[in-house]
C-alpha cells in the first residue's frame, strides 16, 4: 500500500481556549509518558503540572499566559501528531505558524521532544513579568476567502505610519505588533469588521524588533548544542527549506532565537512552499482546536491549490474527501 504523503502543521499561541478545554484527557493518553515527563518537570520548577492545568476550569489569565499556554500546546500538538498511523502516511515536510515553529522543530528532529518542551518553556515564560508590547489582528479578504489587495494595501499603509510592524502573515488575516499605545490609535485608524480590529489578549509584540531583549536573553539561556539536521525537512516562517541534508545546525539556532524573534513570520509563505515543493495529498493540523483551518483555506484559495478558487469551494471539497485534516475536530480525525 502506497502511504499518503502528509505536510503537518503546528498551532501557535492562543489555540488552547475555553472550547479546546480538557484536550490532553481527551487525546493525550499516547503521549502519557510524555506529558508525565513534562509534569515532572513543570513540578520542579514550582509551576502548575500541565495534567492539571487541562483539568482546570478554563480562565484566560492562567491558560492564556504565556509561561502556561505555551508547553500545554506543545503538549496536546506532541499527542495529535503521535497518533498518526506511520504505516499509512509519510510526512514529507513539518511546518509551523508563530510558537508552532519551535514545536516544529521537535517533531522534525532537529532537537528532540525533551528539549523542544524546554525551549518553548523558555521563550514562553520570558515575559511573565512584563509583556513587552501586544498584538492585534485584522482580516484582508472579501466574502469568498479572497484576499482584497486595497484593504492589505491599506492595512500595510496604516500600519508603517503608525510605527507599528507586520508580525505574521497569516492567510487572509494580518497580525500586527507593537507598543500597547501605537496599537490603541492604530485599531481605531482600521475600519470596523465585525469583532475586528481584535487585540489578541496576553500576547506580546511577536516577531518584531520590540522583543530584542528576549532574543538576547535566549542566546544565553538556550544552548546552541540541542539544534541539529532534521529528520523531516522543515519550512520556516520566510518559506526557507531547512533539509535533512544541507542544514547547519548554527544557522537554524540563529534564525530560531534570532531572525524568527525579531522579523515577520511569513506562515503564508510557509504552507505556499509546501504545497508547491513537497505536493502533499494532504494536510494534517494539529490541535489543539483548529485555530488555522480559516488561514490554510484562505492559502489554497491565494495559490488556486487544486482548483480552488473561493470559501464556497474550499467548503464543498472539505465535505467528503478533505484535503485538511484537522485534528482539533474530533469529526475529522476519522479521516486519519
Amino acid at each position: 500500500m502506497n502511504k499518503k504523503r502528509i505536510v503537518v502543521v503546528c498551532p501557535g499561541r492562543g489555540s488552547y481556549t475555553r472550547d479546546t478545554s480538557n484536550y490532553l484527557n481527551q487525546y493525550g493518553a499516547i503521549a502519557k509518558k510524555q506529558i508525565k515527563w513534562m509534569d515532572a518537570q513543570r513540578d520542579e520548577q514550582e509551576q502548575p503540572s500541565l495534567t492539571k492545568l487541562d483539568s482546570q476550569t478554563f480562565r484566560a489569565k492562567t491558560h492564556m499566559v504565556g509561561e502556561n499556554a505555551s508547553a500545554l500546546i506543545y503538549a496536546c500538538s506532541l499527542a495529535d501528531y503521535l497518533s498518526i498511523d506511520t504505516n499509512k502516511y509519510e510526512v514529507v515536510s513539518v511546518i509551523g505558524n508563530s510558537m508552532g515553529w519551535y514545536t516544529s522543530l521537535a517533531l522534525s528532529g532537529a532537537i528532540t521532544i525533551e528539549d523542544g518542551f524546554h525551549l518553548i518553556d523558555t521563550m514562553g515564560s520570558m515575559m511573565k513579568d512584563e509583556i513587552i508590547g501586544a498584538q492585534l489582528i485584522y482580516p484582508i479578504t472579501n466574502d469568498n476567502w479572497q484576499i482584497d489587495q486595497k484593504i492589505f494595501e491599506m492595512v500595510l499603509s496604516e500600519v508603517h505610519q503608525a510605527g507599528a510592524y507586520v508580525s505574521i502573515k497569516l492567510g487572509g488575516y494580518v497580525v500586527i505588533g507593537g507598543k500597547k499605545t501605537t496599537l490603541q490609535k492604530l485599531s481605531k485608524k482600521l475600519p470596523p469588521q465585525e469583532k475586528y480590529p481584535l487585540v489578541i489578549p496576553y500576547h506580546a509584540a511577536f516577531h518584531t524588533p520590540l522583543l530584542e531583549s528576549v532574543s538576547r536573553s535566549a542566546f544565553e539561556m538556550i544552548n546552541a548544542s540541542i539544534f541539529k539536521r532534521p529528520s523531516i525537512p522543515l519550512i520556516d516562517g520566510r518559506g526557507h527549506i531547512w533539509s535533512t541534508f544541507s542544514t547547519e545546525p548554527l544557522e537554524l539556532t540563529k534564525y530560531t532565537l534570532g531572525h524568527q524573534v525579531l522579523h515577520t513570520f511569513d506562515f503564508t509563505s510557509s504552507l505556499t512552499v509546501a504545497l508547491k515543493e513537497f505536493c502533499p495529498d494532504m494536510l494534517v493540523l494539529l490541535g489543539p482546536g483548529n485555530s488555522l483551518g480559516g488561514a490554510v483555506g484562505q492559502i489554497l484559495i491565494e495559490n488556486k491549490w487544486l482548483g480552488l478558487k473561493s470559501k464556497k469551494d474550499f467548503s464543498d471539497l472539505q465535505v467528503n474527501d478533505p484535503f485538511i485534516v484537522s485534528l482539533g475536530i474530533t469529526e475529522q480525525r476519522e479521516f486519519l
